[in-house]
């Protein structure tokens, strides 16, 4: 395979366009709309990247058999590094991953799916399938073939994923919990999905799209000036990210890397998963 530059956590479209048809390439689609669950599918099948390959929020990035894990309930390793053969990928590729716009559904998922594998070459496509087409960069509807390969050789690093309970000891023992929900949601003012609202005691709040400028990544040194105070000193490991469902949550992971915060971990119930028990404290304003 091509011995070339790695990307870790942002690409720009005009270094992908450049690598298209690399052989330790592999290019995912994630489009997804809450409201509306294969229309990123459907939009997929009409134009893509060349070569990308559609992963669905749904069923390859969540296990819904799963109950009382939240919205978007994380998936067990062995079925994850199934998927990931059937596309081909092995821990030699390069992969890329995008979706319609800022990376918030679903490609942060993905990016962080397989970082918690130990896979480190995977980047998300800074402005999506938007500043591509923007850019005029080629589409097109072929569907890709996939060169299968053995399920990926490795399993999730178990210390990046809390469930509620360790959340709770987490916060208790001084840890930061960042909610990546907009300050409405976290406030309560509104809770236009999950049936309660609120934050989790401790938590704070900073939403994803703080991130974003212009449709991309604002610069790592801004991005770094912001999070110092809301980590207050602390180590990447000592941060945790939520969200209403672990998803938005990985693109507040991506922007922490991103801007040099290393190895933060992931609430993967997030809201909906901490609101399931309803003797868990709840916190409503700022």
């Amino acid at each position: 395979m091509s011995d070339t530059k790695s990307w870790t956590t942002l690409v720009l479209a005009e270094e992908l366009a450049g690598a298209l048809g690399r052989d330790d390439l592999v290019v995912f689609d994630t489009r997804h709309s809450l409201a509306e669950p294969e229309a990123g599918e459907a939009a997929w099948r009409k134009a893509h990247i060349p070569g990308a390959f559609y992963a669905h929020l749904d069923r390859e990035l969540s296990d819904h058999r799963k109950a009382h894990a939240g919205r978007h309930p994380w998936p067990d390793a062995e079925d994850f590094t199934a998927a990931l053969g059937r596309w081909g990928v092995t821990p030699q590729h390069q992969v890329v991953v995008y979706d319609a716009a800022d990376g918030a559904l679903a490609a942060a998922r993905l990016w962080y799916m397989l970082r918690t594998l130990g896979h480190t070459r995977v980047a998300v496509l800074d402005g999506g399938l938007q500043r591509w087409q923007a850019l005029g960069l080629p589409l097109d509807a072929n569907d890709p073939v996939a060169v299968p390969a053995p399920s990926y050789p490795a399993t999730f690093d178990a210390h990046r994923l809390l469930d509620a309970r360790q959340v709770q000891a987490h916060v208790a023992a001084g840890g930061v919990l960042l909610d990546a929900r907009a300050a409405e949601r976290f406030r309560g003012d509104i809770e236009p999905i999950d049936r309660v609202a609120g934050h989790v005691p401790g938590a704070r709040n900073r939403p994803y799209a703080s991130s974003m400028r212009d449709g991309v990544f604002r610069p790592a040194g801004e991005l770094a000036d912001e999070f110092a105070p809301l980590i207050q000193g602390h180590a990447g490991g000592d941060v945790v990210a939520m969200c209403g469902s672990g998803v938005t949550a990985c693109h507040l992971l991506l922007a922490l890397e991103h801007a040099g915060v290393d190895g933060a971990r992931l609430f993967t119930g997030s809201w909906s998963g901490w609101i399931d028990d309803p003797s868990r404290p709840i916190v409503r304003g700022d």
